[in-house]
């Protein structure tokens, strides 16, 4: 379905019940809704699953230079006013998890619960040292220049989820070695239908922050960790431990031996989904 957020038009997709609990997915950076599509099926028995594309990303609109922090946040909380039409859990990852978490802050009339994967706490504002060091910064870089030639190309999702296959990752090794085919095959997808502008005020270092770190998060949370030391762990272990120290039924899961992509590596995805399913199970049901 299609919504408004001021100018912007989002899409957002729709599966389970319509009677049942909403629980709103929130995909990365450079990533889509498809992002979540293997976990769908699990949740789709129990919650009216709703994946926004945010701005820029997916089958929603182009915003250049509105690709901030209050940007993809009020894309949540339109999703939330305007579809959820109650208090919904919130899973996240990466710019998903930090969205997730400053609702948490911002919004908890809006969620019931929040689960943030790999979040960038640390991201934006003017003592930012989420990304510092970190090789996904080398890894956008190089998306930021070869997005707009590989759209141009007329290249194949399939075909460009061969080359993604064998190419190397972040957190080391390829793709291919290190992630489930699904896992390429969307990156692929979301490749060719993201504006590779997003990644411009990450990579000029002059990101909104989205959080504040001296509020809690005000909505039972589990922040799930990168191995902090893999080269692309976005979420730094010890503002995570901060957060949860402030917060209340806030829980830090660390997922030894995981990159970023958490939920789309092999080694982890089943780690990954054992925690949120145990999580979700301890939830008060929704009035």
């Amino acid at each position: 379905m299609k919504i408004r957020n001021g100018s912007i038009e989002l899409n957002v997709t729709q599966d389970g019940s319509p009677s049942a609990a909403p629980i709103l997915l929130l995909h990365g950076i450079t990533s889509y809704a498809g992002s979540w599509n293997w976990i769908v099926p699990d949740l789709a028995e129990r919650f009216r699953v709703l994946r926004l594309d945010f701005r820029g990303h997916g089958d929603s609109d182009r915003a250049a230079d509105q690709y901030s922090s209050s940007g993809y946040v009020s894309d949540a909380v339109a999703a939330l006013e305007q579809v959820a039409g109650q208090a919904a859990i919130v899973m996240g990852h990466s710019l998903g998890g930090a969205t997730a978490a400053a609702l948490a802050q911002r919004h908890p009339e809006l969620v019931r619960a929040a689960i943030m994967e790999d979040p960038p706490l640390g991201l934006g504002g003017g003592k930012s040292r989420a990304l510092e060091g970190n090789s996904l910064l080398d890894a956008f870089r190089l998306m930021r220049e070869s997005i707009p030639q590989l759209q141009a190309s007329g290249i194949t999702a399939d075909t460009l989820a061969g080359i993604l296959a064998a190419a190397p990752s972040a957190s080391g090794g390829t793709f291919g070695e290190n992630l489930h085919a699904d896992g390429i095959a969307q990156m692929a997808e979301s490749m060719l239908r993201v504006d590779a502008s997003v990644l411009d005020p990450v990579l000029a270092g002059n990101v909104e922050a989205f959080l504040d770190p001296t509020v809690p998060f005000a909505v039972p949370s589990l922040v799930v960790c990168a191995d902090p030391a893999k080269p692309d762990a976005a979420a730094p272990l010890d503002l995570a431990r901060a957060y949860a120290g402030i917060s209340p039924a806030t829980e830090v899961l660390v997922v030894e031996g995981a990159g970023h992509l958490i939920h789309d590596e092999l080694a982890s995805r089943g780690t990954f989904r054992a925690a949120v399913v145990d999580f979700l199970d301890r939830q008060p049901s929704a009035s």
